[in-house]
């Protein structure tokens, strides 16, 4: 995922000590430096048997310009020599810019002292202007101005004191310089390989949510779809920020270790121990025992621990069991897709991982194909089009990338072809892996939402899924939470390209070119195919037809052999269309469970039709007059919903329908009879707008109506 801006400034050096050396190079001076190289932090100090020469003081200010961060260590005596107010002076110049940063240390002068130029401190100084005044008096007044700039300057920039930190403890003192210095360093500069794009803004989100600066133990959560860059955000910032702990350890493949054999969290476990202990002799003999030895070992250091795919909360509580297990100051991350895992964690914050933007994901899959952020010339129509096939999914932005590097135009055009009916098996199969980590009926649920609900509304997509016998209420939230769907107030069920080709990828199955032995048609010209020429099968259980100018009767015909059939939408093409329908010829599987047909053309459903598994029943602005021909009447034990609105019906009895929860007859200008049985326990919904029926309350009905 890195940065589309401009390459920053690469430098030498990240720290430039500056100090007196006669009082502090061999103490306070030594063991920081030293603290900082333990670190990792690269750390200029200049060797005291140097011999101070113009040649010398040139390679001193190099290093300055070379150097991302200074430490300005005043002491009494730091302003007696010119040499260190050389240094301030060019530190001072270089850190008015966006690149540098300078960081006053205090040791045994105060700001004031350092500010006025007074007590010791400003004695020190006085020395060193008077040597001056031997040399032309031009040039001494311009070095003592700069130098008293430079003092006033740095005094002013936030620092530490000595005798103010700590009660004067210079290990512990040194201990927070260097912490301090390194988050905001590596904040600053974050080192991150090149070839990822936009992940400098989401590394910082995260750490921000880590919040270090806090003494307690802090687990966070990334989520997101499979191939979205989890795992190379969390890497990012493991990279960044393990230098400020005392242990640390990277667990990938948290889900695929753990369940490949009998010993995966016992291995997984010693993987920990042995990494943030630096102790390769450990032994865990069981993951009750591992368990044991966490709790008793891990809270002595100050760790950072990396889950990554973790699908289970089983592997949580053997890795990471409580926050009583570390010691203050540790932190936890976990990636996962599945956000119920985070939530039985009760982690601090849950991060939800973006995908890349159109900008960012061009820029990285230039990195791949051309080697740089900018694409050749004459690719840009093609490159649009792989950009839109990927979706912002670094994964297949990646695969595309190093796939097309060096071929030709055509060989471009031949890929991004096949795309259309062949999708990319690398990506596919590490969606995968969450549609396998689904129940049987959650991925039933998943099937339908994919092929048939794209774009329905939350309460629609409910009401259907029920009539076909699941738990949608659960289902749906499942498939959110594990980042297979979302759902929106004002877009209804979504979910990226990837997924939903995923989903169809899995229909398809072992059946890719015979849709008639798919479970769910959803393309009309496929669908059309079957029903013309009537091949349908018992294996359909749900077909969505758009938008098709089908005859009603060829409709039916075509549906005869699919007995198993429980979900069934037809569309006609937009615009009015009259048919010469056959009334006779009607028919429809008795399996069905959700019907929905829209401008219905037939008076009646067929009589041949029992519908005593029917629970959804929509059919607006139909032609139906009576449910069944001649008035007969079916009891219809399971029917909860129906919708014949600005239909043609004519009247209608409550008494077939008792566990029926929703009737709408809004706009049916031509009802005028609802026949009333003493009780409608069930009945919630009842509109009879605009109809000629004469209906008065009758709290023994419903709770809500309309008329």
């Amino acid at each position: 995922m890195a940065s589309t801006s401009s390459v920053p400034k690469s430098f030498k050096y990240d720290v430039f000590l500056s100090f007196r050396g006669e009082d502090t190079r061999k103490t306070f001076v030594d063991h920081l430096y030293v603290a900082l190289v333990n670190k990792g932090i690269i750390t200029y100090k200049d060797d005291e048997t140097i011999d101070k020469g113009e040649r010398i003081k040139e390679q001193l200010m190099r290093s300055i310009q070379d150097s991302r961060f200074y430490i300005i260590v005043f002491s009494k005596n730091y302003a007696s020599s010119s040499w260190c107010l050389d240094e301030l002076v060019e530190i001072i110049k270089c850190q008015k810019t966006a690149e540098h940063t300078a960081y006053p240390i205090f040791y045994d002068v105060e700001p004031t002292e350092v500010r006025h130029q007074s007590g010791a401190f400003g004695e020190a100084f006085e020395q060193v202007t008077r040597k001056r005044k031997r040399t032309l008096e031009d040039e001494k007044e311009n070095d003592v101005g700069r130098w008293k700039n430079a003092l006033k300057e740095a005094a002013y920039l936030a620092g530490m004191e000595l005798k103010n930190t700590f009660n004067g403890h210079e290990a512990k003192f040194i201990q927070q310089i260097v912490q301090d210095v390194s988050l905001k360093l590596h904040l600053i500069n974050l080192s991150i390989d090149r070839k990822l794009v936009g992940m400098e803004t989401r590394v910082r989100d995260v750490i921000s949510s880590l919040e270090l600066d806090l003494d307690d133990v802090r687990m966070i959560g990334i989520k997101g779809i499979g191939g979205g860059g989890k795992t190379t955000l969390a890497r990012a910032i493991f990279d960044h920020i393990s230098i400020w702990f005392e242990g640390k350890s990277f667990v990938e493949d948290v889900r695929e270790v753990s369940k490949g054999s009998l010993y995966g969290l016992k291995d997984l476990q010693k993987q920990i121990l042995s990494s943030v202990l630096n102790d390769q002799t450990i032994v865990v003999a069981g993951v009750s025992d591992g368990k044991s030895m966490m709790k008793r070992m891990m809270p002595n250091r100050k760790v950072l621990v990396v889950l990554d795919d973790v699908d289970d909360i089983d592997q949580l509580e053997a890795l990471a069991g409580e926050p009583t297990w570390f010691k203050p100051g540790s932190r936890i991350i976990i990636t996962t897709r599945d956000e119920q895992v985070l939530v039985a964690q009760r982690v601090n914050v849950i991060h939800d991982v973006t995908l890349l933007s159109d900008e960012e994901a061009i820029c990285l899959f230039s990195r791949y194909a051309f080697g740089r952020e900018i694409p050749d010339q004459g690719y840009e129509e093609l490159l649009g089009k792989v950009i839109h096939y990927a979706a912002g999914l670094p994964l297949t932005i990646k695969v595309l990338g190093s796939h097309l590097c060096g071929r030709t135009e055509h060989e471009w055009v031949d890929t991004i072809e096949r795309l259309k009916t062949i999708p990319l098996e690398k990506t596919l199969k590490r969606l995968e892996l969450s549609y396998n980590g689904l129940e049987n009926d959650e991925k039933e649920i998943f099937l339908d939402v994919v092929c048939i609900l794209k774009g329905e509304m939350k309460d629609d997509s409910i009401r259907i899924l029920e009539s076909c016998g699941f738990k949608a209420h659960i289902g749906l939230r499942v498939l959110e939470q594990k980042s297979l769907i979302t759902i929106s107030d004002y877009d209804g069920l979504r979910f990226h390209d990837h997924i939903e080709e995923m989903g169809w990828n899995i229909v398809r199955g072992l059946h890719p070119l015979e849709p008639s032995k798919h479970s769910r048609l959803w393309i009309k010209e496929e669908i059309e195919d079957i029903l013309v020429n009537e091949l349908g099968t018992e294996v359909t259980r749900s077909i969505k037809l758009k938008y098709t100018s089908l005859h009603p009767t060829t409709i039916m015909r075509g549906l005869r052999k699919m007995r198993e059939l429980r979900f069934l939408s037809v569309h006609v093409h937009e615009g009015d269309i009259v048919w010469a329908v056959d009334e006779v010829c009607q028919y429809l599987p008795d399996a069905l469970q959700s019907l929905h047909w829209p401008e219905y053309p037939f008076r009646s459903l067929p009589q041949t039709f029992q519908a005593n598994k029917l629970v959804n029943l929509e059919m607006v602005e139909s032609n139906i007059s009576e449910l069944w021909e001649g008035g007969e009447k079916k009891v219809l034990n399971k029917i909860r919903f129906i919708d014949l609105s600005y239909s043609k019906l004519e009247t209608f009895d409550l008494s077939m329908t008792p566990n029926l929860e929703k009737l709408n007859l809004e706009g049916c200008c031509d009802f005028f009879k609802l026949h009333i049985p003493v009780e409608c326990p069930k009945l919630k919904f009842l509109d009879l707008t605009s109809s000629k029926a004469v209906f008065r309350r009758c709290p023994m009905i419903c709770t809500s109506y309309k008329v």
